[in-house]
């Protein structure tokens, strides 16, 4: 049950220690050498509201702020914006001015456009308040150290690298900004999941014995968000048509491997306790017509985790096909459904036995059931409230590390280990924190025309 709205009463303990902390903050900022009058704070004397700034507004950054603007237990306002797309940063603030007319306080002199408008969104928050990182992957390094150097709390989608070289970067930063007792959360939202996070006790304490095997699917037509594009038309630079179809580009969002089959990848692992050592995996592209992104159509991947224990994972984008977006776990005592149908609700159920059948349900958790992308916000904010440490850039980073190397073996039809991951030296676009709208593009075209697409058994050190 969600907390009422404060209204005139005294603050909480938990938001004393948040006025508390900065002013401390505040008084001891040496680390942030920008004078008072640099930064377009947005404030109101120790009303303890959190701000946001909202970096990215695409259909992903619409849902985290609406998400964020929906928690009760705080006040919370909205109080800059930044993209690079100027229509799609004016569409994500009508729609948020016209649900939330209170709390979003963005006029024109704080709506950002262009490859800096990250800083400058952030340059209008104090320490404490909340950055969301809802932009392209790519960039998430990039606005996060920024945000640290801000003493800013954090939410940033997933996935939050693409490669080895961002990854070993944001394992990095994940410790600065422990060390700095901010406050981030990552957008893999199943780990909120209630029911998930009650299947997850269930296993743990043997109820259908230990895991032997999993299996995951993700499968539906190719209209998913950018993950197929014709050749860029005219009015458009080379840079700002990627960054628009990033789905389509390794560099801009790890492809649809990473940005669509991570949660599955993930929810899987956090049932096991354990990440993937190692991956096996076949792929391949079928019809593709004059599209020019760099995805396959279709991965099936053998990931191995330290005690031999298998997930075999399933994606594909393609139409006419069956569709199926589910998990499932295999014990020595019995079987459990992670994912029914789509992230939400999970409806996670187990078994006696392997056939998953009604007959046979041992528990289900009860419906309806809490949105998890709710509930990753409320959790957020708690920790900020209560000064608990909270902190999933690690995990986050692990499993975009584990998609990477997924990816990776379809790619290059070898088997990729964790740390060949880790350590592979293939950034994808190392200069993207130097863009400007006058850039090239990270990807070039070859001489006809067209962009690299992996070539497995050809290309075998780098994806392309």
């Amino acid at each position: 049950m969600k907390a009422k709205k404060i209204v005139g009463k005294r603050p909480g303990t938990g938001e004393r220690r948040l006025a508390i902390q900065r002013r401390e903050f505040l008084r001891g900022a040496a680390a942030v050498s920008l004078t008072a009058a640099a930064i377009p704070y947005v404030h109101a004397a120790e009303d303890n509201t959190i701000r946001l700034a909202l970096i990215g507004c695409g259909n992903r950054g619409s849902g985290a702020a609406a998400n964020a603007l929906s928690v009760t237990t705080v006040p919370i306002k909205m109080v800059a914006m930044g993209d690079i797309f100027q229509e799609k940063l004016s569409r994500i603030y009508e729609g948020l001015k016209k649900r939330y007319p209170d709390q979003v306080d963005v006029p024109p002199d704080r709506r950002f456009i262009g490859f800096d408008a990250y800083k400058k969104a952030m340059d209008c928050l104090k320490p404490g308040d909340v950055a969301i990182f809802a932009s392209y992957p790519a960039f998430r390094w990039v606005f996060f150290e920024y945000a640290i150097q801000k003493g800013l709390n954090v939410f940033m989608e997933k996935p939050v690298t693409v490669d080895g070289p961002t990854t070993r970067r944001m394992l990095k930063l994940a410790e600065q900004a422990a060390k700095k007792n901010l406050r981030v959360g990552v957008g893999l939202m199943i780990r909120h999941c209630r029911g998930r996070q009650a299947l997850k006790q269930r296993i743990d304490k043997g109820e259908i014995g230990d895991i032997l095997m999993m299996r995951a699917y993700r499968m539906a037509g190719p209209n998913v968000s950018t993950f197929m594009s014709p050749p860029k038309p005219e009015g458009i630079s080379e840079l700002l048509y990627q960054i628009q179809r990033s789905v389509s580009f390794l560099w801009a969002s790890g492809g649809c491997f990473s940005d669509f089959y991570i949660h599955q990848i993930d929810e899987c692992s956090w049932m096991k306790g354990a990440w993937p050592v190692r991956a096996h995996a076949t792929g391949g592209r079928h019809f593709r017509g004059d599209s020019i992104d760099q995805n396959l159509d279709q991965y099936s991947v053998e990931y191995t985790y330290p005690d031999g224990t298998k997930l075999f994972f399933h994606g594909r984008c393609m139409t006419g096909c069956y569709n199926e977006f589910a998990s499932y776990a295999h014990g020595t005592k019995g079987s459990a459904i992670i994912t029914t149908n789509a992230h939400f609700p999970g409806m996670v159920r187990t078994f006696k036995g392997q056939n998953l059948a009604k007959e046979d349900q041992l528990w289900a958790f009860p419906q309806p059931e809490e949105n998890p992308y709710q509930m990753e916000w409320e959790d957020l904010i708690t920790a900020i409230r209560d000064d608990k440490p909270y902190n999933e850039v690690k995990r986050g980073a692990e499993a975009s590390l584990v998609a990477s190397m997924g990816r990776m073996a379809a790619h290059t039809g070898q088997i990729i280990t964790y740390d060949q991951m880790l350590n592979c030296p293939h950034e994808f676009a190392p200069d993207v924190d130097k863009l400007t709208m006058d850039s090239p593009a990270p990807l070039q075209a070859g001489p006809d025309g067209k962009y690299p697409v992996p070539q497995p058994g050809i290309t075998t050190e780098r994806e392309y």
